[in-house]
């Protein structure tokens, strides 16, 4: 294989876990000019990885909008192979576009398909290596993250939890109301641990919330690139928060978390892992506010 290509478009907790895919291609094919297709809030984090050698920014364009397919299928053709991670129906109607090169996914036709109905169920790490597994990768090193750890991060309290309390703005039921995290961080301060509070600008709100009721939280909300979240997390005590993507940063790295679930979601499929495959606490009811803090106070370490 002279030319690869790996798609995987979105969204962050997805991205983090295609790490381990993304070493094992890599290892699988040391000597191959290896392409990502992804969207533009993950090509600089993916430009700064050991994995890749071109990135490719998918625009996402409409199926009414034909030039701009063209343009779409230019840039997926000549590949030796595709490995489509995102399998989704609109990467699916990629091989199409790319004249059906031997692909790795779910795509009708494809050479190496995965089409156990098992797959549904799978989490998406086991999900993954068996895809791969299938398509002859065998070989799944743990993927390096130095080039993400080793980079300068704000300052911060010799020992500290991370609080994460923000989630998708479309998905609000997977929220731990702030109050909850407020009193969260009052038992934390008691504990020796100086919550941390990390999120995009957006949840700037939250964190000042959480200082009203505790001052001696810090606030890094809008502060941190992607980079810089996982050299902060590598370095905390503990992480916690909802089913978002910066707890699967803090996971990738070898905190320890705990994980909030509502209904919205299965923990047994989109979980954060461990760089070994660890699962984290997961702390789950149907509707978030009524899990109790207590209950989450009694699950730290």
């Amino acid at each position: 294989m002279r030319r690869v290509l790996v798609i995987r478009l979105s969204a962050l907790g997805d991205f983090v876990l295609s790490f381990g895919p993304f070493a094992a291609i890599r290892a699988h094919a040391p000597d191959a000019e290896i392409t990502l297709l992804t969207t533009r809030p993950f090509a600089a984090l993916a430009e700064a990885a050991p994995w890749f050698d071109r990135i490719e920014i998918d625009t996402r364009p409409a199926w009414w909008n034909v030039p701009a397919l063209i343009q779409l299928a230019r840039r997926l053709r000549g590949f030796d192979m595709v490995y489509d991670l995102q399998t989704s129906g609109r990467s699916s109607r990629y091989f199409g576009l790319a004249g059906r090169p031997p692909w790795s996914g779910i795509a009708r036709g494809c050479r190496f398909p995965q089409s156990d109905p098992a797959r549904e169920t799978m989490h998406t790490i086991e999900r993954q290596r068996d895809q791969l597994t299938l398509a002859g990768i065998s070989d799944f090193p743990r993927p390096s993250l130095s080039w993400l750890t080793d980079v300068p991060v704000p300052e911060l309290p010799t020992t500290f939890c991370l609080l994460v309390p923000g989630a998708a703005p479309s998905r609000p039921a997977k929220r731990w109301p702030v109050a909850h995290f407020a009193a969260l961080a009052c038992a934390l301060v008691a504990r020796g641990l100086t919550p941390v509070v990390i999120g995009a600008s957006s949840e700037a709100d939250l964190a000042a919330a959480i200082r009203t009721l505790c001052p001696e939280a810090v606030d890094l909300t809008g502060r941190t690139g992607l980079a810089q979240l996982f050299a902060i997390a590598s370095r905390a005590t503990l992480a916690i928060g909802n089913d978002t993507g910066p707890m699967h940063i803090a996971a990738s790295v070898g905190c320890p978390c705990i994980v909030l679930f509502s209904a919205d979601s299965a923990p047994a499929m989109t979980a954060p892992r461990g760089p070994h495959g660890e699962w984290p606490v997961v702390l789950r009811a149907d509707v978030l506010a009524d899990l109790a803090v207590a209950r989450v106070v009694e699950a730290l370490p």
